[in-house]
């Protein structure tokens, strides 16, 4: 819809089935994100999340552009640091 509202050719989508994926800002989930310093972002890559309909996030160690990758890989220190975050990011969620 903002594409046909800014051109003069008619755009017609190839697929709709595959959709965004994102939590809103008052989500419980990402009210906690925040209490912990992180910053959500939206990743580069399309995964299976697009298909899903109800509220999902992909969460991974890494470098979230070298997923889906050729040679797609996780380096050991990755890992290591993800490890306190996914226990701090459990532990005290409280879901509404």
């Amino acid at each position: 819809e903002i594409i046909q509202k800014n051109i003069s050719s008619q755009a017609t989508p190839r697929s709709t089935r595959l959709n965004a994926s994102h939590l809103p800002e008052d989500h419980f989930f990402i009210k906690r994100v925040q209490q912990l310093g992180l910053i959500p972002f939206g990743s580069p890559t399309l995964s299976d999340q697009s298909l899903m309909p109800f509220p999902s996030v992909k969460i991974g160690p890494g470098n979230s552009a070298r997923s889906h990758t050729a040679n797609e890989y996780i380096l050991l220190s990755e890992l290591e640091e993800a490890t306190p975050i996914y226990y701090n990011l459990l532990n005290g969620l409280k879901v509404e």
